[in-house]
């Protein structure tokens, strides 16, 4: 195996000093980059009002991430339109759940969460098969969810209220890095916006969940670390693996 000595992970620096990643730099002597490869900007309000969207159609909304949260609450106070209490909440995770109490009384509304997948929200959602669900996204979607929504039949729309574009990399030399690590297609899309004549060669690449690491490959990219898997949940805990095999030269 390749001996890795940098690695670039694809994530904002961390906050707190006990950093899994950090940790790893420390223990395997080698040096961690973190860049946010790219950036979300949100859909105007007036965007809304020109395609005459009414957002009280719905009584029910699906969210996928704390993004979503953050922009459709935004374009509610941006259009003022009072979220009725009544509202029904689908979240994919308990902590995209708990995010809305940034917005709302959590204890007061009917917040429902599935514990991490998709298929397990639609599950819950099949016990209100009556609702017209509302699904703001980003312009990227997990294939999958249109997918399921569709094949249960749920009535509902997407709506776009944030982009994902790529972040300018131009200060940094991509080739210095053995390792790059990407947690989502977004990334590895913004690697060729801002390195076009990108070629893997030596350095190695690392997936988070099976969306990335299907655009990684469908990009020409050859994946060496995919997490989570059952030997490693995390990401930080994957490239450990991988570090510690390379070393006894496996």
């Amino acid at each position: 195996m390749a001996k890795v000595k940098s690695i670039l992970v694809s994530q904002p620096p961390p906050e707190r000093e006990n950093d899994p990643y950090l940790e790893l730099a420390k223990k395997h002597n080698i040096k961690i980059f973190f860049r946010k490869l790219f950036k979300i900007e949100g859909v105007p309000s007036k965007d809304f009002r020109q395609d005459r969207v009414n957002l009280m159609e719905y009584s029910a909304i699906i969210f996928t991430s704390k993004n979503s949260i953050d922009h459709y609450f935004r374009i509610c106070g941006e259009m003022r339109v009072v979220v009725p209490d009544s509202m029904k909440y689908f979240c994919v995770s308990e902590s995209v759940a708990l995010y809305l109490q940034k917005y709302v009384l959590y204890r007061k509304r009917k917040i429902f969460h599935s514990k991490q997948h998709f298929s397990e929200l639609v599950e819950i959602m099949k016990k209100h098969k009556n609702e017209n669900y509302l699904l703001p996204s980003s312009d990227i979607l997990k294939p999958e969810i249109p997918k399921l929504l569709g094949e249960n039949k749920f009535n509902y729309k997407r709506i776009i209220f944030y982009n994902t574009l790529p972040n300018d990399l131009s200060d940094i030399d991509i080739n210095q890095f053995d390792l790059i690590v990407f947690f989502s297609p977004a990334g590895i899309k913004s690697l060729y916006h801002n390195f076009p004549d990108f070629k893997q060669n030596k350095t190695l690449v690392a997936a988070f969940g099976n969306t990335t690491a299907n655009a990684a490959k469908e990009a020409g990219l050859v994946v060496s670390i995919q997490s989570p898997n059952p030997k490693a949940p995390s990401m930080a805990a994957a490239i450990e693996q991988f570090l510690v095999s390379a070393s006894k030269g496996k």
